[in-house]
C-alpha cells in the first residue's frame, strides 16, 4: 500500500514584504524613575516659582519637566511572558518586542499586543462528501502559535479568523480527497489511515497559514462518521462485509480440516473410500463445520452404502 503523503496543493498567496525584527527599546525601570523625578521637580518648580522674570522661567521649566515626564510614562510598555508587542509609528512597522518586563519605546508609537502562546482551535463539525461521494461529518482540532508577529498583524486581516477559516477549508479538502473507507489496501482512507491523513492535514494547514506567520504544532481529527441519512445503511453494509469475511475464514478452515481428515484416513489405512463416498463425507463434514447451529448426530447401523 502506498502511504506516502502527497504534495500539498494550496493557493499561492502574495508574498509579504513585512517580517518580524527586533524593535528598538530600552529598559523601562530607569525611565520610570526618571519620570517620577521629573514630576516631582516640575511640581516643585511650579509651587516655588517666586515672582517676576525668574518666576516665568521657573514655571516654563516646570511645565517642560511635566511634559517630558508624561512622555517618559507614555513610552513605558509592559511585556508579559508569552506575548509580544508590535511597534507601529505613523502607520509603518518598526519591529516587535518579545523580551518580557518593563520596556521603553518611542512614546509616539502604537503598540499592539500579540499573544505568542500555544493555542487550540477546534473546527466546527462540517458535512462534506468524501472521495466516493458519501456524505460524512468531520471535525478537527488544530494546535498553533504565532511565529512571526509582523506577518500576523500586517500580512492578513484578523489573523485568528484567518487561521480558523483556512483550517476549516483544509479539513473540507482532506475529507473530499479521500474515501471514508475502502475495501482494498491500495488507497488511503480516512478511517484506516489516521496517521497519514493527519500528517496530510497538518501539512496543508501549515502551507495555508504560513503567509500569516503562524506555525502549526499539530492537528488531529476529533469527529469522523457517516452523515445521519446514510449511517444506518453503511452500518448494514459493514455488518454484511463482516459476515462475508467471517464466512470466508470458516470455509477456508473447513476445507483444510476436510482435506486433513481424508489424507490421514488414506495414509493410516483406516478405511478405503471410493470417490462417491469421499464426496458424501466431504459434504457431511462441510455441513457440520460451516453450519451456524449445532448438528444432530445420526448413527449409521448399516454399511457405508446403505
Amino acid at each position: 500500500m502506498n502511504t506516502q503523503v502527497p504534495a500539498v496543493a494550496v493557493p499561492k498567496f502574495p508574498a509579504q514584504p513585512v517580517s518580524e525584527y527586533q524593535a528598538r527599546s530600552s529598559p523601562g525601570l530607569p525611565v520610570l524613575a526618571l519620570g517620577i523625578v521629573g514630576v516631582i521637580a516640575g511640581v516643585v518648580l511650579l509651587i516655588l516659582h517666586g515672582s517676576g522674570t525668574r518666576a516665568i522661567i521657573l514655571s516654563v521649566l516646570g511645565v517642560l519637566l511635566l511634559i517630558a515626564s508624561e512622555l517618559c510614562f507614555h513610552g513605558l510598555t509592559p511585556v508579559q511572558n508569552g506575548e509580544a508587542r508590535v511597534i507601529q509609528l505613523f502607520g509603518r512597522y518598526r519591529g516587535s518586542i518579545r523580551s518580557p518586563g518593563l520596556q521603553w519605546v518611542n512614546p509616539f508609537t502604537r503598540r499592539r499586543r500579540v499573544s505568542t502562546r500555544i493555542r487550540n482551535l477546534e473546527t466546527s463539525m462540517v458535512k462534506v462528501n468524501d472521495a466516493d461521494g458519501n456524505p460524512i461529518e468531520i471535525a478537527a482540532v488544530v494546535v498553533w502559535l504565532v511565529e512571526d508577529t509582523g506577518k500576523a498583524i500586517y500580512a492578513v486581516d484578523a489573523f485568528e479568523k484567518f487561521v480558523a477559516i483556512q483550517a476549516e477549508t483544509a479539513v473540507r479538502h482532506i475529507a473530499s480527497s479521500y474515501a471514508y473507507e475502502v475495501g482494498d489496501g491500495d488507497r488511503l482512507s480516512l478511517r484506516a489511515n489516521a496517521d497519514e491523513i493527519t500528517a496530510r492535514l497538518s501539512a496543508e494547514i501549515a502551507a495555508r497559514v504560513a503567509s500569516a506567520g503562524v506555525q502549526i504544532v499539530e492537528s488531529r481529527l476529533t469527529r469522523l462518521s457517516y452523515a445521519a441519512e446514510i449511517a444506518q445503511a453503511m452500518l448494514r453494509r459493514q455488518a454484511a462485509s463482516a459476515v462475508v469475511g467471517a464466512r470466508q475464514v470458516i470455509v477456508q478452515g473447513a476445507v483444510g480440516m476436510v482435506k486433513l481428515a481424508l489424507t490421514q484416513l488414506e495414509e493410516q489405512g483406516v478405511v478405503e473410500l471410493d470417490e462417491e463416498r469421499k464426496a458424501a463425507m466431504v459434504s457431511n463434514l462441510l455441513v457440520v463445520l460451516c453450519s451456524e447451529q449445532a448438528t444432530q448426530q445420526v448413527v449409521n447401523t448399516g454399511s457405508l452404502y446403505q
